[in-house]
This record gives C-alpha cells, sequence and structure tokens, in this order.
C-alpha cells in the first residue's frame, strides 16, 4: 500500500467534498433580516395623548407619517415593519406596528391606537388560476357545446337573428 492511496481515502475524500458544498451553500444562503418604514420610539409614542396633542405637535414629536388616510385625511399612519427571508425568498414579516392617530375636524388628536402583527393579511394577486363568476366547462365541453344548439329553442335548423323564419 502506498501513501497516496490509503482504504479510507475515496470515501473521505467523498464526504469532505458534500461537506464543503453543504457549507458553501448554507452561508450563501444566509437569512437576510430587513427593516421599512417608521423606527418606533416607544417613549415618543406615549407621549401622544388625545385631547392634548394637534396635528402640529405630533408631527413634532413623531415626524411626517408613513401615509395619510386615502378617503379621510384626518387619519395618519406610521407603518413599521420587520421581514426576514432566505437568500431569493419571499421576505416573511417577523414584527410589525401599526400607530394609527385620528383627528378631528379642528386638527385635534381624538385617538392614537396601536396594532401589531394581527393586521397582517396574506393574499396572493398571481396564482396559477383567475376566479370568474358563471358556469364552470371543461375543454371538450368549450369545443363541442354548441353541436346540437343550432336552430335555438324553436328547433328549426338555420334559423339565425337575421333570417328568423330559416328561407
Amino acid at each position: 500500500m502506498t501513501a497516496s492511496t490509503s482504504r479510507f481515502g475515496p470515501r473521505y475524500s467523498g464526504f469532505a467534498a458534500v461537506a464543503l458544498a453543504a457549507l458553501v451553500l448554507t452561508t450563501g444562503c444566509a437569512r437576510i433580516r430587513d427593516h421599512k418604514g417608521y423606527v418606533p420610539d416607544n417613549a415618543l409614542i406615549a407621549t401622544v395623548q388625545p385631547g392634548v396633542d394637534n396635528r402640529m405637535s405630533v408631527e413634532r414629536t413623531l415626524g411626517r407619517p408613513s401615509f395619510v388616510g386615502q378617503f379621510d385625511p384626518n387619519v395618519w399612519y406610521y407603518l413599521s415593519r420587520n421581514t426576514s427571508q432566505l437568500a431569493f425568498g419571499k421576505p416573511k414579516p417577523t414584527d410589525q406596528m401599526l400607530l394609527t392617530v385620528r383627528f378631528d375636524a379642528a386638527g385635534n388628536v381624538v385617538s392614537a391606537r396601536r396594532s401589531g402583527m394581527d393586521q397582517i393579511a396574506s393574499i396572493s394577486p398571481s396564482s396559477d388560476k383567475t376566479p370568474t363568476l358563471g358556469r364552470h366547462t371543461s375543454f371538450f365541453s368549450e369545443l363541442f357545446g354548441n353541436i346540437g344548439s343550432v336552430g335555438g329553442a324553436t328547433g328549426q335548423a338555420g334559423t339565425t337573428a337575421d333570417n328568423p323564419t330559416g328561407n
């Protein structure tokens, strides 16, 4: 037996190659953590009081909102979301904070409500099927469905809207 060939050589080299490939794949596919939106400060959020604050004081304390209500400009939203994803996968929310500040017509704070992950809804805007209303038919019934229905309800062959008598 020579020094270059041992009885465990090929088996250990195969195991080493698999271990090296697994190490490269796991380090290349590290988890990516991201933060989007407002950076919440709990001490500042607690200072917003209904009946005490107004738009100007809320903006000075918390900054500009993430967005203003689409149908009611008297509602401000401060949104913060942390996500995590693996390599090129879909980001999944790990934490969320939504602060909703409502103002009255004079601009005074009416309420400040905080919510979290309970407000997340998972939707699938692009799926394999598009739901439609109406009857559900197969490919063959769509293809051969009109056979035998020529002539309509009267049973006369060759009648059309332009030629109702079939002559």
